[in-house]
């Protein structure tokens, strides 16, 4: 896979670097300051893009704006966004584009090699992967839309908001993938989504909640 690195603090970038490279992958451009970022990411097109939010000179955006516009010029580019802290906004914009191909972790998941690696393989193949501090902070700040959902039914969104499938939900609840499948047409049913493809629809759910 190849892959662009926009991250301003060099012990986490070359971390990264490292282990990309460990792992079989191929960095193709490292940058640190939010300018550098689009152009890096046209020049190069690559196959996924881990992004820092907040990049020199002003700290505040610069890497979400970045990525924002790459997805427009670069249609589906897979982006992986790494923040400090859970910022609302920021996850509910980027996603506002559409999930497929999107992912936002804090960066204390990075330390956990196998869940860093397993959400950017996910996300490179066209599927989500938030953070689970950032599903749940987004799902105690907007309950509207998830009123009529059961507890049970607010669990199985949150981690089909993770991005995780019907079997792995089922071992993280302990329950069969029946019931999980039974919770997640009635997610569907009470979002209001139209019976189209599954795996579509999955992302709907999300982008339902987080539109609302």
């Amino acid at each position: 896979m190849r892959i662009v690195i926009a991250e301003d603090n060099v012990l986490l970038r070359e971390g990264l670097v490292l282990l990309l490279n460990s792992e079989g992958h191929e960095v193709v451009a490292v940058v640190g300051d939010g300018p550098e970022v689009l152009p890096a990411l046209l020049e190069h097109r690559p196959d996924a893009a881990v992004l820092d939010v907040r990049l020199p000179p002003g700290f505040r955006d610069e890497g979400l704006r970045a990525a924002i516009q790459a997805r427009k010029a670069l249609p589906g580019l897979p982006v992986l966004v790494l923040s400090q802290y859970v910022e609302e906004t920021y996850a509910a914009e980027l996603l506002a584009g559409g999930a497929e191909g999107v992912g936002y972790l804090l960066k204390d998941r990075v330390s956990r090699v196998d869940e860093f690696l397993d959400a950017l393989g996910r996300v490179a193949g066209g599927g989500t992967a938030l953070d689970p501090e950032v599903v749940s902070q987004l799902m105690t700040s907007r309950r509207d839309p998830l009123q009529e959902l059961t507890p049970r039914e607010r669990e199985v969104l949150g981690l089909m908001a993770q991005g995780l499938d019907n079997t792995t939900i089922a071992t993280t609840l302990v329950i069969t993938e029946r019931s999980v499948s039974k919770h997640i047409g009635a997610v569907f049913a009470k979002l209001g989504l139209p019976p189209t493809d599954s795996g579509h629809r999955r992302v709907l759910a999300v982008l339902a909640y987080l539109n609302s």
